[in-house]
């Protein structure tokens, strides 16, 4: 039997489970759509209403598939010597990218057809698709998608390591969530949250659905490690089941919008759904924890692992099954609110009125993609130091305070008064850059978290990659080498921020929600790395000596005071056309408002650099008296020997010097 041979039929392997999954959550959907009432001005056709959600939900099978293939094969899966998983997994994964290529070249021909109310057969169709397809939201997101699985076929041509395998995995699941843009919560009244939520619905839908699908296709090829993988993919699974319920129920809350909608039957629908949804889950998170155990006791148990595989493809289906139901109820909400201003129709927020001094402390706005990045980073750092006491090692508390303030400052900075006033204000904006890229990495560096993760996470001997191997790939990775450097991190820090504002791409992170997303990524990123550079402890890239460092110090200070003195002193409004299309009835002067942005620029960015100044002495200061303590210790154990070494070399300099004193005479 040829590789392709063999390549094919483990690709056809878990068609009985597919299908399975198919009926209990895409097929009613497909119903629905194609069974629908024509649009009497704008009907592409039955071949379009009826092909457009199969393509969709065969898509959306292979691509979850490409991203658990290689997710399994990179983090998942053992590797031995006799055998050659990744390879196959690789192999199975590019060809079937390949189809997902196809299948996304006639989801946006497909698309555009229902868009444009153009049946197939009109004469110039694929002219109009060629020309008009990435200028429509829908058809370029799926066109992204496509040229992500594009990426991941001609990339498993020639990945072989388990770096490379990684990067294809990451690939592919950007290409999934991607979707997220287009998805029903795109349209909802609560923009952000709900974009957010689809995301993390898609992304746990896809690491959950994709890793069962994978283990199917590799089960023969596992042999004695099917147990191993097992458990590890129920970590994921039960993960992922949370953060499906989890979305769902953030997608119900913005549609039951207030305490008086907990009263409607749209509410009482969601408790016992809810109630259902997590009987459910605790009945297959029993189902996977005795049947693991069964196949690590007997990896060959093929019934354990059916009854694994069927009970999952269950939980998949109803968990599915609710979030369609959850979008095709009438909620208290509709998805399109009235938009009495400008705001609202800008940034997807209302206008929250003057800012007062209260506001500062008690004003309040949950961004719960944020919280939930809060509440994970706090407590998988306490549970990794709970997890080193209860072993009897010691981590320092002022650490563990430092990582709790550094949180909470950023979970003020971003849904506090800055978050909810950056909106509309440049001023409260350049607070929240401010407190997120230079006050936050201050206080979270400090707490050495990478030193904590390598301390309690545990080392693989398998080939994959846990949790311990990648955050060990990421600080000895070329990438960070060259990003560490000094000079490059100050670089990134401040010319960044001055491309940032001096160019639309602020126009663009004030009016869109994945702007607004990758500009606070940015600010975090970049501060953290900087700070890094400057005073972290964490293993990383050798550091340069203290007297370099605060040299780069104090001249990125120089130019991002030159900064703030160029914005205060600006006669030109920066993104104008957001500012003045707002016409907030209560706000300041727009050119004074971006002048007091340029001073707390100027001012706030002093103190943090005097903080760090501060610290890179001190280190410093420590770093000579360890050396010195060092060289004390060394002198006691073997007498001064270096000592004794030096001046024995000067005498003989001395004598050499007078006896070619003497010659010369």
């Amino acid at each position: 039997m040829t590789e392709r041979t063999r390549t094919a039929r483990v690709v056809l392997r878990p068609l009985p489970l597919g299908l399975l999954a198919a009926i209990l959550t895409i097929v009613p959907a497909a119903l629905a759509t194609g069974a629908a009432d024509p649009l009497e001005l704008a009907d592409a056709g039955a071949a379009v209403r009826w092909g457009l959600p199969v393509v969709d939900a065969v898509a959306n099978i292979v691509s979850v598939t490409v991203v658990g293939l290689l997710g399994l094969a990179a983090f998942v899966v053992p590797e031995r010597r006799h055998t050659d998983r990744r390879g196959a997994a690789v192999r199975t994964a590019g060809l079937l990218a390949a189809v997902w290529v196809v299948l996304g070249a006639l989801q946006v021909v497909l698309r555009f057809a229902d868009i444009a109310g153009s049946p197939l057969s009109t004469p110039g169709l694929l002219e109009q698709v060629v020309t008009f397809a990435w200028q429509l939201e829908v058809t370029r997101v799926i066109s992204i998608g496509a040229l992500c699985a594009l990426g991941v076929a001609v990339g498993a041509l020639f990945a072989r390591g388990r770096g490379s395998v990684a990067w294809l995995s990451v690939v592919a699941l950007f290409g999934v969530v991607v979707q997220a843009l287009i998805g029903h919560a795109a349209g909802s009244a609560s923009h952000a949250d709900a974009v957010n939520g689809l995301a993390i619905h898609l992304l746990a839908v896809t690491l959950w659905v994709g890793g069962l699908v994978g283990l199917v296709i590799l089960r023969p090829r596992l042999g004695s490690d099917l147990g191993t993988s097992v458990a590890r993919f129920s970590v994921v699974a039960t993960w992922s089941f949370v953060a499906v319920g989890l979305s769902g129920l953030l997608q119900a809350w913005i549609r039951i919008g207030s305490p008086s909608g907990l009263f409607t039957g749209y509410a009482a629908l969601v408790a016992a759904k809810t109630l259902l949804f997590v009987g459910l889950g605790w009945l297959g998170w029993r189902q996977r924890k005795v049947l693991a155990r069964r196949l690590v006791a007997d990896p060959l148990d093929g019934r354990a692992f059916r009854r694994l595989a069927f009970g999952e493809v269950v939980l998949m289906g109803l968990a599915m099954g609710f979030a369609a139901v959850f979008s095709r109820s009438e909620p208290p909400v509709p998805d399109a609110l009235p938009d009495p201003s400008n705001v609202l129709s800008l940034t997807d927020y209302p206008d929250p009125g003057p800012l007062t001094a209260a506001d500062w402390i008690l004003a309040w706005r949950t961004d719960w993609l944020f919280l939930t990045v809060t509440v994970l980073a706090v407590a998988v750092y306490l549970g990794g130091v709970r997890r080193l006491h209860r072993r009897g090692d010691p981590w320092p508390v002022l650490r563990s305070v430092l990582w709790v303030a550094g949180w909470v400052v950023f979970l003020w900075a971003t849904c506090g008064a800055p978050g909810i006033w950056g909106r509309v204000l440049f001023s409260m904006h350049m607070v929240m850059h401010m407190a997120v890229a230079m006050i936050v990495p201050l206080l979270l560096v400090p707490a050495a978290p990478v030193t904590l993760a390598l301390r309690t996470l545990a080392a693989r001997k398998d080939r994959t990659w846990g949790p311990r191997e990648v955050v060990l790939q990421v600080v000895h990775s070329r990438a960070l080498r060259v990003l560490a450097n000094p000079v490059v991190a100050a670089s990134l820090f401040f010319f960044s921020l001055a491309a940032f504002y001096f160019s639309p791409l602020f126009f663009t992170a004030l009016t869109t929600h994945t702007g607004h997303l990758l500009m606070m990524a940015h600010f975090l990123l970049t501060g953290y790395l900087f700070v890094y550079v400057m005073i972290g402890t964490d293993p990383g890239p050798p550091k340069w000596s203290p007297l370099m460092l605060l040299v780069i110090l104090f001249a990125t200070v120089s130019f991002h005071a030159f900064f703030g003195v160029v914005v205060t002193g600006s006669q030109e409004l920066l993104a104008g056309n957001f500012w003045r299309a707002l016409e907030l009835p209560w706000g300041p002067e727009l050119l004074a408002d971006q002048r007091l942005a340029g001073e707390i620029a100027w001012g706030v960015g002093e103190a943090p650099t005097l903080v760090l100044a501060v610290l890179v002495a001190v280190h410093w200061f420590r770093a000579e008296t360890r050396r010195a303590v060092r060289s004390d210790r060394q002198a006691d154990r073997d007498g001064d020997a270096e000592l004794r070494a030096y001046n024995a070399h000067l005498a003989r300099l001395r004598s050499e010097a007078e006896r070619l004193k003497g010659t010369s005479r």
